[in-house]
């Protein structure tokens, strides 16, 4: 695919804050939470982007200082587009009291594979090590993300869990992309969101170096060992082309002994949170919310 599949990536980052709108609908408590502050957060591929929401004083009754939530947006590593998960950081901080950190991480095609799985284990690392100098519970993290998001939230505990480092409290995968290795994913629709068109997309222009694509930190599914990771909040939706990679991964997980809620979203597509039914959506935002409260309380 070449030059054609990087000019096409290219174009849809440029469009993505123009194409992606779902989140749109799903702005449920947008006047309960102020407009993020910024952070730059040094990696080993320079300074990333962090848009940090804090809950407002006295709207919930929280510890002084809160924990965190490292959230990673989706965009099949081609959007640049962190805007797209902002309904869903002002829901945590609404629900939780929570400091939602919001990771704009780097993408195809200027950045190719591994760059923003190590900005987010990055991103992860500072927070936990340098919250205290925001007035952030560094002790108290969560990570978590959908789609490509779900894959980097899945890498970065990984690469803590083989650094040694301190695990986070909870991972929070929602239609998590963890086999990137696979070119053909299986759809039990017509025209699902997640089509081979994307899969090779994915895999010619982030992930472009073939013989990396089986790497663990690429491809979580394909780890030889899952023990000893952060306990799990897995969500698959039952039409979802990337659904039997995540429902593997809940399995391997828990049969290496970590703790995994896994549930499977009746009915839907990739876009698990649908914007036409806004009692379900509401529900499995707050079965999100709910668990990520338990992980930092």
């Amino acid at each position: 695919m070449g030059l054609y599949a990087d000019a096409t990536a290219l174009l849809m980052n440029l469009t993505a804050p123009l194409t992606v709108r779902y989140g749109d609908a799903l702005q449920l408590v947008r006047d309960e939470v102020d407009d993020p502050s910024t952070w730059r957060v040094p990696t080993r591929h320079g300074q990333v982007r962090c848009f940090v929401y804090r809950p407002r004083p006295g709207r919930r009754a929280a510890p002084s200082t809160p924990g965190a939530y490292v959230h990673l947006h989706g965009g099949a590593f081609l959007m640049r587009h962190a805007a797209m998960d902002d309904f869903f950081a002002r829901w945590v901080v609404a629900t939780t009291g929570a400091v939602v950190v919001n990771v704009d991480y780097d993408v195809a095609p200027r950045h190719r594979y591994p760059v923003a799985q190590e900005q987010a284990h990055d991103v992860l690392r500072w927070v936990q090590e340098h919250g205290h100098e925001r007035d952030v519970d560094g002790t108290r993290v969560v990570v978590g993300g959908f789609s490509a998001g779900g894959n980097l939230a899945a890498s970065a505990c990984l690469q803590a869990r083989d650094a040694g480092e301190p695990p986070v409290r909870l991972q929070l995968l929602g239609v998590p992309s963890l086999d990137v290795s696979t070119p053909v994913k299986p759809a039990t629709i017509p025209r699902p969101m997640i089509d081979e068109r994307i899969v090779g997309l994915v895999r010619a222009t982030y992930f472009k170096d073939a013989a990396r694509r089986t790497e663990p930190y690429a491809s979580p599914l394909l780890a030889d060992d899952v023990s000893g990771l952060a306990p799990a909040l897995v969500l698959t939706a039952q039409h979802d082309a990337l659904r039997a990679e995540g429902d593997a991964y809940a399995q391997r997980l828990s049969d290496a002994g970590v703790a995994v809620e896994h549930h499977v979203v009746p009915g839907q597509d990739h876009y698990f949170l649908d914007p036409g039914d806004l009692d379900q959506a509401r529900h499995w935002m707050q079965v999100m919310s709910e668990a990520i409260l338990r992980a930092l309380d």
